[in-house]
């Protein structure tokens, strides 16, 4: 055979033989990605559609239909599982069965199995289970140890609640000024805080993610209820420093402030927002618009978390008090929230009744004279919803809806008046 026809020969096979390759690897391409969405569904069980939602830029959903990013967010340890798990019956009970939203885990330490097999079957929703960085719980590079050391001791001579516990201060920081930085609360809009051993003793009737969305509401709370100075002597102090005199510009028109102080900023009265019970948007602690971070910055570098006893809960109120329209803030009624020894059950028999309520009247915090929430209304001028005919008048949203749907909204100004 000639040379030339050999190699057209060896020229023609090549050709066949590379057309089949393409062929072959075009089939079994097919093959693999379709092994990989099956795996993905397999693992994903909620996929990602399109919602109307503030983090449309970022193409990450959590959920179907039309709600957002919303999560439930505990911090807790392995040895509390007992308590998380009550926390979690209570809470799917009186409000997640009906909406099935994600519950997020978080620790310090890896969470054991027993953990994970635990708490895993009792959520509605999806569940997550983030270990920190050891930064994140710890103490910053400029603390002075010894002296932080001595200041725990002291506090245990005065037998100042958690005064000479390390790991409190290291979860007062965390919640202060860590938590939203985790890059797994990426795209999370609101959290809602639920720790272990609390429990939920009425029916929570409304997804109240979806109605604080709709009427701008950023920061909300439960109950309120007076700090214990000796943990915060120099808080408001740099607090006024950095708000008054640093930076005036980041206080809203229509602030809080009277909540906080009865002398128009002068001193702090002690009201805080209790952060167990804690719903808000990510967004007010990371976006430099509304200043949070640099205040937190700011408190860090001071140390007082750990020179004194700084909690997240005057942290919080004391910032968003400041930082936020007062409207942009909501009171969440009638729950029957329990965290020791604090206890919110409806006064009223016929509200009681028509939230399915399982408290005790008589050991109500919430309207209790050492309440703030008393406070909270009367400097805002709001109608208390503190009985049945108060709550279908103006909060009609809290009560059982045959339709499914959420009830309309009332809504007034912190005058009073009906929008």
């Amino acid at each position: 055979m000639p040379l030339n026809s050999k190699f057209r020969f060896s020229r023609r096979t090549f050709r066949i033989a590379a057309a089949l390759l393409v062929i072959v690897g075009l089939i079994c391409g097919c093959f693999s990605i379709y092994n990989v969405d099956d795996r993905v569904a397999e693992w994903d069980s909620k996929p990602s559609i399109d919602l109307p939602s503030q983090k449309e830029s970022s193409g990450v959903r959590f959920y179907n239909g039309t709600r957002g990013n919303d999560i439930i967010l505990s911090l807790v340890r392995n040895e509390e599982l007992q308590g998380m798990l009550q926390s979690i019956e209570e809470f799917e009970n009186r409000f997640n069965k009906r909406f099935h939203y994600d519950w997020w885990f978080l620790n310090d330490k890896p969470f054991s199995e027993e953990f994970i097999n635990g708490t895993k079957s009792k959520v509605s929703g999806s569940v997550k289970y983030i270990t920190l960085p050891k930064q994140y719980f710890d103490y910053p590079d400029n603390i002075d140890l010894e002296r932080a050391a001595q200041v725990r001791k002291t506090m245990k001579k005065q037998k100042v609640a958690y005064g000479d516990s390390e790991s409190y201060r290291f979860m007062c920081r965390f919640n202060s000024g860590m938590f939203y930085k985790l890059p797994e609360l990426e795209h999370v809009e609101y959290y809602w805080r639920v720790e272990p051993f609390v429990n939920f003793k009425c029916d929570i009737n409304y997804d109240v993610f979806e109605y604080m969305r709709q009427n701008d509401k950023l920061y909300g709370f439960a109950m309120s209820l007076g700090e214990d100075k000796r943990t915060i002597p120099t808080l408001w102090e740099h607090t006024r420093k950095y708000f008054f005199d640093l930076h005036p510009e980041l206080i809203a028109d229509r602030n809080n402030i009277n909540f906080i102080s009865d002398d128009e900023g002068a001193t702090y009265n002690g009201c805080h927002f209790w952060t167990n019970f804690e719903i808000a948007h990510t967004e007010i602690f990371k976006d430099p618009g509304y200043g949070y971070e640099a205040y937190f910055e700011y408190l860090d570098s001071i140390g007082g978390f750990f020179y004194e006893r700084w909690g997240d809960a005057p942290v919080h109120t004391l910032a968003f008090s400041l930082l936020l329209d007062v409207d942009q803030i909501h009171f969440v009624p009638n729950t029957g929230y329990f965290h020791h020894p604090n206890q919110d059950c409806p006064r009223d028999d016929p509200l009681k009744e028509a939230l399915n309520c399982e408290c005790q009247p008589k050991k109500d915090f919430t309207w209790h004279k050492w309440s703030c929430v008393n406070k909270f209304f009367d400097v805002n001028h709001l109608q208390r919803p503190d009985s049945l005919s108060q709550v279908k008048k103006h909060y009609p949203y809290l009560l059982p809806n045959p339709t499914g749907k959420m009830a309309p909204v009332t809504r007034y100004t912190t005058t009073g008046k009906l929008l």
